[in-house]
């Protein structure tokens, strides 16, 4: 289980409840990379019956076929449409569009939609946020947390956005969803040791994509463990120390951020029936903890 919850995010998570009543819709910017593990379930309690639009940001990065899969599963859910984008994309009056069809037909209102914008941190809201009104509002960057107060930005005479900080929940139990995380930037590096977010995304690019592993770093043959493929790489890319040996903090940053800026094509680390049955996994070693606990308690009580 990985644990990051700035303080910042407790507060976060406290005043969107608070005006949570006052918004017409929800939207929530997902990472097209990663669209399963950078939905917050915190968000899903927290909204519950309110419209919902899941915005695959980072379309630019992600697998086509895989995200397609995805759009098809989170639309499943009553109240969700989806709208996918990347940086350069101009949704603005595709997002004011499905905005006003999702928002509650209510008798003697303005013509003005009230939009919650939320997201895990490093999903891109700044960037769309300054891009939807034409100017530099939101503080951006390729780093965890860096919005922290709520904003109300005014992006046309019928659209209003609140800005939320870049929010997570406190215990991450899905440990792939951990790294895959960490992998794209919306935990803060030291959150997890370098090497082994690198590992793991050196063992899912040999399972799914070798050959964007072939192609990026000339490999003849493709080595079936992670530790060998961050040595190999190593050598081709020059990331050693004195007496030829590798050096693996080097090699790792180098492989994260290559795959953090695309260099390796689009891709997307997940899929929904993987995805789901990963959580069917969690539910397994939840109800093993809950039936631990509850034995002590039991030995406890009889002693």
């Amino acid at each position: 289980m990985i644990q990051w919850y700035p303080g910042h995010m407790h507060k976060a998570s406290k005043a969107f409840k608070e005006i949570l009543p006052h918004v017409d819709v929800v939207i929530e910017m997902l990472d097209a990379r990663l669209p399963g593990s950078s939905e917050n379930p915190m968000l899903a309690r927290l909204r519950r019956d309110k419209p919902c639009i899941k915005l695959l940001n980072k379309s630019d990065l992600s697998d086509p076929d895989r995200l397609a899969a995805w759009v098809v599963e989170l639309e499943q859910h009553s109240l969700v449409k989806t709208l996918v984008c990347s940086s350069t994309d101009n949704i603005h009056n595709q997002l004011l569009d499905l905005c006003r069809a999702m928002a509650p037909k209510r008798q003697n209102r303005s013509t003005m939609v009230y939009a919650m914008i939320a997201g895990i941190p490093n999903v891109g809201k700044s960037t769309l946020i300054n891009r939807l009104a034409g100017r530099r509002i939101a503080k951006t960057g390729n780093e965890a947390a860096l919005t922290r107060m709520q904003q109300r930005i005014e992006i046309s005479a019928e659209l209003t956005l609140i800005d939320t900080p870049g929010m997570l929940w406190p215990n991450i139990e899905n440990e792939a969803s951990g790294y895959r995380l960490a992998a794209t930037g919306a935990i803060r590096d030291t959150a997890l040791e370098l090497q082994d977010v690198a590992s793991f995304i050196a063992e899912f690019l040999i399972e799914v994509y070798p050959q964007r592993l072939i192609r990026r770093y000339d490999i003849e043959t493709l080595p079936s463990a992670e530790v060998e493929l961050l040595e190999l790489i190593a050598h081709q890319r020059g990331c050693l120390v004195s007496g030829g040996r590798v050096d693996l903090e080097k090699v790792s940053r180098l492989l994260i951020s290559e795959f953090r800026a695309g260099e390796l094509g689009g891709m997307c680390l997940e899929t929904p029936a993987g995805f789901a049955a990963e959580w069917e996994q969690v539910a397994v070693i939840r109800a093993q903890k809950a039936a631990a606990k509850e034995a002590r308690k039991s030995r406890r009580r009889n002693k």
